[in-house]
């Protein structure tokens, strides 16, 4: 008897347990379920003015947009890194990281460093005083010419005074000495077509200056691009404006010291992990 017992007091203590877990479960709900207490309001003397309303035009309805699935366009975002560019201009972008990691040598590192913005500005626009006629003028002065020749009239000719353009002219000109400034772009591509220029310059005593732009030297003699352009001969009110130049040509060019190497820019995570071994290294050295 005594062991049929214990089965049942056992099914008893477990169903009283049940019975007790299940009450105080419900009574946790009741309790969450039980709307909260509202403060009571302030008094009417207490309350701030409520702010006025902004006026609405009722011919402008407000729609607040979805950008869900299905919804309205999501704005406009700057993808200018997911762009694939053009391979001329992924070619440009790499010469020119090519050019800040290596080592560049004096003659190259020569055209990294141009005129000034003012100082090309007032070349330029001396050069502009001196360009040389395009076709469309010479077309015209050629049927002058030919027309005074058939009314039996002398054509007088002047050597005209204008900028010379062509690297072989230029530098037969620089050669023989009649060059008094030579203007070279920095950017020709290939270099090696200009990258001798400066020394012929500097040997035979020439003033030159190098300036941005091989298209803005080629707009000045009507041309798409331009190596060089150089200046034989200027009319007698200029000649203080090019005396300007030749003088900011000779300290910034001519007379300047000597060329150093340019380029070994490395890159800022290169810069930091040579930061971090020199930090190392200071700090072994020190604990010795």
């Amino acid at each position: 008897m005594a062991g049929s017992f214990k089965p049942l007091l056992w099914d008893g203590w477990l169903l009283f347990f049940n019975i007790i877990i299940h009450s105080i479960l419900i009574v946790m709900l009741i309790l969450l379920q039980a709307p909260k207490k509202k403060v009571a309001p302030a008094p009417a003397a207490v309350r701030k003015a409520a702010a006025p309303a902004k006026p609405t035009n009722p011919l402008y309805e407000k729609r607040s947009r979805s950008f869900g699935i299905g919804g309205a366009l999501p704005p406009k975002k700057d993808m200018h890194r997911f762009v694939r560019w053009p391979k001329y201009v992924r070619i440009q972008r790499q010469r020119r990281v090519l050019k800040m990691r290596l080592k560049v040598p004096p003659a190259l590192n020569r055209f990294t460093k141009t005129l000034d913005k003012s100082s090309a500005e007032s070349l330029f626009k001396l050069l502009m005083k001196y360009r040389p006629e395009d076709k469309a003028a010479k077309k015209e002065r050629l049927l002058k010419e030919a027309e005074a020749r058939a009314a039996g009239n002398e054509v007088e000719k002047k050597k005209p005074v204008v900028v010379k353009f062509g690297i072989n002219h230029i530098t037969t000109l620089v050669e023989q000495g009649k060059a008094q400034l030579v203007v070279i772009a920095h950017d020709v591509d290939p270099i090696e077509m200009v990258i001798w220029l400066p020394a012929l310059c500097k040997k035979m005593g020439v003033p030159y200056v190098i300036v941005k732009g091989k298209a803005r030297l080629g707009t000045v003699v009507h041309q798409k691009n331009a190596t060089a352009l150089a200046l034989t001969n200027v009319k007698s009110e200029d000649e203080r404006e090019l005396a300007k130049i030749v003088d900011t040509s000779k300290s910034m060019f001519l007379d300047a010291g000597r060329i150093s190497w340019g380029g070994g820019i490395m890159g800022p995570k290169s810069q930091a992990v040579t930061k971090k071994r020199e930090r190392a290294l200071a700090k072994e050295l020190s604990g010795r």
